[in-house]
């Protein structure tokens, strides 16, 4: 008996204004990246191509390829975007759909920075709900934005790999450590009384506060290592560093992931190093702090802490402080780093590209 052949792939044919629609869609740089992908799944079917080949050059799964191949099959240009909520059948042409992508895409209204569901529809003449369906099915969201820091640092490439590869696979009888300091901790008091939680009422606080001094918080990662300092100076590091090699175990290098501060590379620095050589110091590139995994811990302490603290005084504050530390470290919680380098170069590299094809 023969081998078994699978269920043959449906086949698509194109006419020329099927194909160029495709074609314009696929290339145009600030198509949905979604959206792009389905219009050259459907390309390469038409070209006859199996799914198997399809989805290697699309870099999708063969499953997808079929669906997409079907859909297309069964509805044609509208069958591209994603399955609305249930309710009538379509009313919205595909002309019409196209209309509102291309604006949404690649113009901006005269008295706005971003269209709302309002201002386009009174632009494309249509109705805000029609809008709305629009942009949920092909997943834009005009009115958020995401911000973004490109790292100009020179060796980006060599301290993204040292320390990617310090949390993935740390050395041996060793222990590896996220050292930062969160400076100008503010001792903050309402001007009135906050008012507690009730009821169909949540909790209310004054605008304004007073302010009594400043506090600077240094901390390594794991069980917390911290120590609090009135003064942000190059003298506080070092001293940072003595507490940290009294609470490390004898016998197990330490290497210390921190940012390129300058308090962090100083002659006494580097002169302390030479006398605790087993000490190795792994510095971030410029503009990535998101690689030092005490900032998620900060996070925590700023969120769950002191975003909604009060505090009459720095030793209030400073006492209050230590108060949430005792308390992680009574259950400490590890950040487990995923990415590897590569990862990291895969997501700028698309960033750099969006970049390039911006227009600006």
């Amino acid at each position: 008996m023969g081998a078994r052949r699978g269920r043959p792939a449906v086949r698509v044919v194109l006419d020329d204004e099927e194909r160029e629609t495709l074609e314009r869609w696929a290339r145009r740089p600030k198509s949905s990246q979604a959206l792009a992908m389905r219009c050259r799944v459907v390309l390469g079917a038409a070209e006859g191509r199996s799914n198997k080949d399809v989805a290697a050059e699309v870099g999708c799964h063969p499953a997808t390829v079929s669906k997409w191949r079907k859909r297309f099959a069964e509805r044609r240009l509208g069958g591209l975007s994603d399955d609305p909520r249930p309710g009538p059948p379509r009313k919205i042409t595909d002309e019409v759909i196209e209309d509102v992508l291309v604006r949404t895409l690649e113009t901006l209204p005269a008295d706005a920075t971003h269209w709302s569901t309002r201002s386009m529809a009174k632009a494309a003449g249509v109705s805000q709900t029609a809008v709305s369906q629009i942009w949920r099915a092909f997943g834009l969201k005009p009115h958020l934005i995401e911000e973004y820091k490109v790292s100009p640092d020179p060796q980006f490439v060599e301290k993204v790999r040292d320390v990617a590869g310090l949390y993935l696979n740390p050395p041996e009888a060793a222990v590896v450590l996220c050292v930062d300091d969160k400076t100008a901790i503010q001792a903050l008091d309402r001007t009135a009384p906050v008012l507690p939680l009730m009821p169909g009422s949540p909790q209310r606080r004054s605008h304004d506060y007073r302010r009594h001094g400043t506090t600077d918080l240094f901390a390594a990662s794991g069980k917390a290592v911290t120590a609090m300092t009135a003064r942000h100076r190059s003298e506080e590091f070092p001293k940072f560093l003595n507490q940290i090699d009294r609470e490390v175990p004898d016998g197990l290098e330490v290497h210390i992931v921190l940012d390129n501060v300058s308090t962090h590379k100083t002659p006494a620095i580097k002169q302390w190093l030479v006398r605790n050589p087993r000490f190795h110091l792994h510095f971030t590139s410029t503009y990535s702090s998101w690689m030092n995994l005490v900032e998620r811990w900060f996070c925590e302490l700023t969120t769950k802490w002191l975003k909604r603290g009060t505090h009459r005084s720095v030793a209030e504050l400073q006492e209050s402080i230590r108060h949430w530390i005792d308390t992680w470290n009574d259950n400490p919680r590890p950040f487990v780093w995923h990415k590897t380098a590569d990862d990291i170069f895969d997501t700028k590299a698309s960033y750099m590209q969006q970049i390039t094809h911006s227009g600006h």
